[in-house]
C-alpha cells in the first residue's frame, strides 16, 4: 500500500473514528510513556514478550548488490562505517532513554513471571486485531496507517505499545472494567452538547479584574484582549478561541461555567489550577444524534478502559517498582567506566551494555546511520575541496543561530547571547551541547564552506528583498482544503454571498488549516517574493472585496478574499540596504546549501547494509535489496538546518 493510499484511508474515516483513534493512541502512548516509556522486551523476558530480530542478521543480497561485510554498516565513497561505530552513536544519542524503557519493561516482565501472568504473542496479535476492528480497518492497513501517520513501525507497535498495554491490563484487570455510567459519560463527551468559547488566562487577579472590565465594556474586543493579555499562548494566538468545551472532558469548574453561559455572555473570573480565567461564549453547540449501537458501545468501552488504565498504571507500576531492585549503571559516567559491560541490574539480573546497544540499533540504527552517511559525504567533499571546519567556525555558527532566534544581550540588539542560546538548547530543548554541535552545527558549517564561493547577491535580489519587507501586502482571508470537489462547493457558497463576514464563517466551518479556521480565515498579510509565486500573483491581482478562484498550492486548494492592502513602510532603500543584503545572503546561502547537499548525495557511492540500499552514481539510481527489518524501504539521509533556522 502506498503512502498516498494510507493517507487517503485515514482521511476517509468518519471524524469520530479519527478522533477515537487519536484519543486511543494518545492514551496508550501516555500509559507506555508513564510506565515503560520507550520500552522493548529484554531477551530473557519470561512473560513471552515478542522478540525483535537481532541487528545485522541480513539475508543474502541480490546479484545486483554486494554482500554485506559482517562488521560494516555502510560504505560511503570507499570509507567504511563500522557497525561498532553505529552502535556507539546509537548509544550516545539514545542510550539513556532506551535503557529506561528496557529497565521498566524488565520490571513488568519479572512481575508477570512472578505472578504467573503470561502475555503471549497471540494475545498481542489479538489486541492489534481488536484495535483495527474497532475502526473497521484491515489489520495490514491499520499497521501501515500507524507507520505513515504516526511514525510507529509494526514491530515497535507490538513490542513497545501493545505488549506492555496487555500486560498492564492483565495486572490491573479488576480496576479498569468500565461501568455503564462511565460509558454514558464517554458518549456525552463525544456526541453531547458543547460550548464554543474564547478564553483569557491570567497569572494574577488584579490583571484579570482590569481586563474583564474592558471586555464587558466592549464585548466584541474580547479576542483582541485575549491576544494581548492571555498567558495561555496557544489560545492567545487564536484570539482566545479554544476547542469546544465538552462535558466530562477536563476541569469540572470550567465545564460548569461554560455550559451556564448564554451566547455572547462573558463569565465572572474563576480559578483553574494556578491561574484565573474568564470565558466568552461564542456558541452553544447542540449534541449529535449518533445511535449508541453495539459497535459504538465497544469503541467507547475500550476508550474508557484505556483511560482508566492510564490512571491505574501509575499506581500499579509504583507497586511493581517498590517490590523490585534496580541499579542503573549506564547513566553514571564514573560507574560506566568502572563496569563498561553492565548497563543496569534488575532484580539481580544484568542488562548488558551490548544488549542496550543492540536495542538502540534496532530502534534507531537506520536514522543514525543515515546521519553518519550524510556526515561522511560532507567530510569527503571537504577533503576534495581542501577545506576544514575549525572551532572558530563552529563558534561563529552558534552565535549566528543565537542571533537568528532572537537571543541577544539587549532587546533588539545585534550582540548574540550565546550563553543564553546554549541554555535554551540544553535546558529547554533538552539537547546535550556536544550532540547539538555534532548533529546540527558541524553539518551547517561544512555546507556553508562548500557553497561560500558560489553565493552572489544581485541588485535585483536586493530590490526584491526590499519590496518583500517594506512594500505593500495584501490583507486576506483564506479557506484551505485538501479536496478539489469540496473546495469548489465552498467557493460556490462564498461567491453566492461575497462578504468578509460570510467568508469568515465558511473558513471557520470548512478550512482544514487550524490557524485560519480558528481566526475565521484571517492569515498574515501576503507579501511579494515570499516563496509562493502563484499565490502571491493571485493575491496581488485582487481588489478589496474581491474573491479569488481556487488556487492549488502543493496538495491543497486555497480560496482568498481580499480585504485591504497595507501601506508601504516609509523608509528609503539606502537606509536598510546592508540589513537586506545580510538577510538575502543568508537565505540564498541556505538554498545553496540544500542544493549542494542534494547534489552530493546523488553523486555519492553508498552501500547501506542496514537499510539494504545501494546507490551508484554510474547507474544513476539506487538498488533496493532485502534486509532484515528494513521492509524494503530505504530511508533517505537528509540535511537538517540548524536549530536556529527550523
Amino acid at each position: 500500500m502506498s503512502r498516498t493510499s494510507v493517507r487517503n484511508s485515514w482521511k476517509s474515516l468518519q471524524p469520530w473514528q479519527r478522533h477515537a483513534i487519536t484519543f486511543t493512541l494518545v492514551v496508550v502512548v501516555i500509559v507506555v510513556c508513564v510506565v515503560v516509556r520507550q520500552a522493548t522486551g529484554p531477551g530473557e523476558a519470561t512473560a513471552q514478550a515478542p522478540a525483535a530480530a537481532p541487528p545485522g542478521n541480513l539475508p543474502a543480497a541480490p546479484d545486483a548488490a554486494p554482500a554485506a561485510p559482517s562488521n560494516v554498516a555502510a560504505i560511503v565513497n570507499d570509507v567504511r562505517i563500522m557497525r561498532e561505530e553505529l552502535a556507539q552513536q546509537c548509544l550516545w544519542h539514545f542510550g539513556e532513554g532506551v535503557l529506561d524503557g528496557l529497565v521498566n519493561r524488565a520490571l513488568i516482565a519479572d512481575f508477570c513471571a512472578k505472578h504467573n501472568i503470561v502475555v503471549s504473542r497471540q494475545q498481542v496479535d489479538e489486541e492489534i486485531d481488536r484495535m483495527a476492528e474497532r475502526f473497521a480497518i484491515p489489520k495490514a492497513e491499520w499497521l501501515k496507517m500507524l507507520e505513515s501517520e504516526r511514525g510507529i513501525s509494526p514491530e515497535q507497535y507490538a513490542n513497545d505499545i501493545i505488549w506492555p498495554t496487555v500486560a498492564l491490563k492483565l495486572i490491573a484487570a479488576a480496576q479498569i472494567q468500565p461501568t455503564q455510567e462511565e460509558i454514558a459519560q464517554a458518549y456525552e463527551t463525544q456526541f453531547g452538547p458543547a460550548v464554543q468559547c474564547r478564553l483569557i488566562a491570567f497569572n494574577d487577579l488584579p490583571t484579570a479584574e482590569k481586563v474583564r472590565a474592558q471586555a464587558t465594556a466592549v464585548p466584541d474586543d474580547f479576542g483582541n484582549l485575549a491576544k494581548r493579555y492571555s498567558v495561555d499562548v496557544n489560545s492567545a494566538s487564536a484570539k482566545g478561541l479554544i476547542q469546544p468545551i465538552r462535558k466530562h472532558m477536563g476541569d469540572p469548574a470550567l465545564e460548569k461555567v461554560a455550559f451556564a453561559l448564554p451566547k455572547d455572555a462573558i463569565s465572572e473570573i474563576f480559578p483553574v489550577g494556578q491561574q484565573y480565567v474568564i470565558l466568552k461564549c461564542e456558541h452553544q453547540l447542540p449534541g449529535r444524534p449518533v445511535p449508541l449501537d453495539d459497535k459504538l458501545t465497544r469503541v467507547l468501552s475500550d476508550a474508557v478502559r484505556d483511560k482508566k488504565l492510564r490512571l491505574a498504571s501509575t499506581e500499579v507500576f509504583a507497586h511493581i517498582k517498590a517490590q523490585s531492585q534496580v541499579d542503573v549503571v549506564f547513566e553514571d559516567a564514573q560507574r560506566r567506566a568502572q563496569e563498561p559491560t553492565v548497563a543496569a541490574r534488575v532484580n539481580g539480573r544484568i542488562l548488558s551494555t551490548s544488549q542496550l546497544a543492540d536495542e538502540c540499533v534496532n530502534r534507531h540504527g537506520k536514522e543514525i546511520l543515515d546521519a553518519m552517511i550524510g556526515r561522511a559525504i560532507l567530510q569527503h567533499a571537504l577533503q576534495q575541496a581542501n577545506l576544514e571546519v575549525t572551532q572558530a567556525d563552529l563558534d561563529q555558527e552558534i552565535a549566528r543561530a543565537a542571533l537568528a532566534m532572537g537571543k541577544t544581550k539587549t532587546p533588539g540588539g545585534n550582540d548574540p547571547d550565546v550563553e543564553g542560546w546554549i541554555k535554551e538548547i540544553t535546558q529547554t530543548q533538552k539537547i546535550p551541547f556536544d550532540q547539538y554541535v555534532y548533529d546540527t552545527v558541524w553539518p551547517s558549517v561544512a555546507l556553508k564552506k562548500l557553497v561560500a564561493s558560489g553565493v552572489n547577491v544581485t541588485e535585483e535580489d536586493l530590490q526584491k528583498g526590499f519590496e518583500a519587507n517594506y512594500g505593500p501586502r495584501v490583507k486576506c482571508r483564506a479557506i484551505v482544503h485538501n479536496q478539489m470537489r469540496k473546495a469548489q462547493e465552498v467557493w460556490q457558497m462564498a461567491r453566492d454571498n461575497p462578504t468578509a463576514d460570510h467568508f469568515g464563517m465558511l473558513a471557520e466551518q470548512y478550512s482544514i488549516d487550524n490557524v485560519s479556521r480558528a481566526l475565521r480565515g484571517e492569515v498574515p498579510p501576503i507579501q511579494r517574493h515570499g516563496g509562493q509565486p502563484l499565490l502571491e500573483k493571485e493575491a496581488f491581482a485582487l481588489k478589496p472585496g474581491e474573491m479569488s478562484g481556487i488556487i492549488q498550492v502543493d496538495d491543497t486548494f486555497v480560496i482568498l478574499f481580499c480585504e485591504a492592502y497595507t501601506k508601504p513602510r516609509p523608509i528609503e532603500f539606502a537606509e536598510v540596504r546592508d540589513l537586506i543584503y545580510s538577510d538575502v545572503h543568508e537565505k540564498k546561502t541556505r538554498q545553496a546549501m540544500s542544493r549542494e547537499y542534494a547534489r552530493l548525495q546523488e553523486t555519492a557511492r553508498i552501500d547501506n547494509f542496514v537499510s539494504g540500499k545501494v546507490q551508484s552514481p554510474t547507474l544513476g539510481k539506487s538498488i533496493e535489496q532485502a534486509a532484515t527489518g528494513a521492509g524494503g524501504n530505504a530511508v533517505q539521509a537528509g540535511f537538517e538546518a540548524p536549530v536556529g533556522n527550523r
